[in-house]
């Protein structure tokens, strides 16, 4: 399964006039900073997406810092952003891809099935000095797109306690270790969960995602491989963003696609009774 793809495929695409939905997902914490950077510059043709709202519920301590949306909320994203059937969605952020991931993942899970991010995002597309656009972006006609949730495997809190696969952390090190936390309300990780930040699948120097065979090395190191059944592992991070990555990752590898613990560590943290493991 292709899930990344290069900025020079899609400004082929755009360049012959096919057909295709642009979103550009884009976040700041700075309240509509996001919103001026696209209006300032983008990929021809896209829209604009906030994680935040589009792709994130209500955030709270039970819930999460940003927990799965409700389906009403994500029907009226599809419906203003003209996804529908047959018709591909390519992805793209300015950062390290994990914003976009959570669109592919978010998309993928509603039952869109051709989702494509652009491997190095915006910075991809700006380093080879393809055409952008300034203003409000593309307009589009709102579709009628049929919804199929859970289309991509999702697990809840009490399936996480109960679990007893292999349970896969992408945060950095030194979050999963329990060294730094800066964004949860406890530092360390689940109870049995091993360790593969996510930025070990992406180049150094480009922060392009690494091969493929790369990735499948990578995995095989904690035990996933083509074998394996994808109910047998379960991958979260913070709050959903750098895991969508790290699942986009496997998708693109060929590896089976793990359950999805979106609220992850921000969730668990949360709740004083769930149990802390720390590697100091």
């Amino acid at each position: 399964m292709t899930v990344f793809v290069s900025a020079s495929e899609l400004n082929e695409r755009i360049r012959s006039g096919q057909k295709q939905t642009i979103l550009a997902v884009l976040w700041d914490p700075v309240e509509g900073k996001a919103w001026s950077k696209f209006q300032s510059e983008h990929i021809p043709t896209a829209m604009f997406c906030d994680p935040a709202v589009a792709l994130a519920g209500m955030p709270g301590r039970e819930a999460g810092r940003n927990p799965h949306p409700t389906l009403g909320a994500l029907e009226i994203f599809l419906a203003e952003w003209g996804i529908e059937q047959g018709r591909p969605v390519y992805v793209y952020d300015t950062g390290a891809g994990v914003f976009a991931a959570r669109a592919w993942w978010t998309l993928r899970w509603l039952g869109v099935e051709d989702v494509f991010i652009i491997d190095g995002g915006f910075r991809a597309w700006d380093a080879a000095d393809f055409d952008t656009v300034a203003g409000p972006g593309n307009v589009t006609v709102r579709a009628a797109f049929t919804a199929q949730p859970h289309s991509m495997p999702m697990v809840e809190i009490d399936q996480v306690r109960d679990f007893a696969g292999l349970l896969i952390d992408a945060r950095d090190a030194a979050r999963y270790e329990g060294r730094r936390e800066l964004l949860d309300l406890k530092a360390g990780h689940i109870p049995g969960a091993l360790n593969l930040p996510v930025g070990d699948l992406l180049d150094a120097k480009t922060r392009l995602l690494v091969g493929i065979d790369a990735i499948r090395d990578r995995f095989a190191q904690l035990g996933v491989t083509h074998n394996t059944a994808p109910a047998d592992v379960v991958v979260y991070s913070g709050s959903g963003n750098h895991s969508s990555l790290l699942i986009a990752a496997m998708a693109h590898a060929g590896l089976p696609v793990a359950s999805h613990y979106v609220a992850g560590w921000s969730q668990w943290s949360g709740d004083p009774k769930n149990p802390v493991a720390r590697n100091l």
